[in-house]
């Protein structure tokens, strides 16, 4: 199995830009499954089920999220009534949506779950607890794990990644949209890299129009962040598997 993991994606151009590569790429790159998280697809901060619908037609089969998960209102009932828009699963249960989901997968039972980091972050639940959970309610119900490591500390990432290595096959991290370049097999067997970086314009600040940031950073008085203009660039990982074994991760980037 091959599965492509697509960083943040910014902005309904970007969505655009998808559209018109993602299913060449797929052809291409012989890929089972996509994944990207789209928490910046509207406005940068949030996702409408408009857009989500919308990125679910580039050739991606499961949208992940993160700490902007409730910025668009309408987005709540569509979460409830979505098996292929999660959440981070740490959020309380009260939250809409759920925070994992079972793809089949030319046959193989693929559990993909989200969770989002606490540190610099909200104080949601904890992420090595909510995910031991998981795991133990759906033993026996899938044959291979996925993980969206939604966070901002890279160390919180790898004590996640360490913790679970060798119980989920594969982890990536999201929310900095920067690339690392850490890619590698864990010592018990399970793919990682630290950050996909992001789908969206490179020619802004983490795809935010570079002018208003850079205001920010100056006046430190309030502004409106938007989408930058320009140029876009995606950015993820591929990652292969032989059975339910990983076999290797490799950074990927087009434009």
């Amino acid at each position: 199995m091959r599965i492509l993991a697509l960083g943040d994606v910014v902005g309904r151009q970007t969505v655009d830009f998808l559209q018109q590569r993602l299913w060449e790429l797929r052809r291409r790159e012989k890929i089972d499954l996509v994944i990207a998280n789209g928490e910046n697809v509207s406005d940068i901060k949030g996702i409408s089920a408009k857009d989500a619908d919308a990125l679910l037609q580039t050739g991606i089969d499961l949208i992940t999220l993160g700490n902007h998960t409730y910025g668009m209102r309408d987005i709540y009932d569509y979460l409830e009534n979505s098996t292929r828009v999660i959440r981070p699963a740490n959020y309380p249960p009260e939250a809409p949506g759920c925070g994992y989901t079972v793809c089949n997968v030319d046959g193989w039972r693929v559990l993909c779950i989200n969770i989002n980091g606490r540190v610099y972050l909200d104080a949601l639940a904890s992420p090595f607890e909510t995910v031991d959970r998981i795991l133990t309610r759906e033993s026996g119900s899938y044959d291979i794990a996925v993980m969206d490591i939604h966070a901002e500390a890279t160390s919180e990432k790898l004590a996640i990644a360490h913790y679970f290595d060798g119980r989920v096959q594969v982890m990536f991290g999201t929310h900095t949209h920067v690339p690392t370049a850490d890619e590698q097999i864990l010592p018990r067997g399970s793919a990682y890299i630290t950050d996909l970086g992001m789908c969206g314009p490179r020619n802004g600040i983490l795809g935010t129009d570079r002018d208003a940031v850079i205001e920010r950073f100056r006046t430190m008085m309030p502004v409106r962040f938007s989408v930058a203009d320009g140029e876009i660039h995606a950015s993820g990982a591929i990652f292969e598997l032989d059975g339910t074994k990983a076999r290797s991760v490799r950074r990927i980037s087009f434009s």
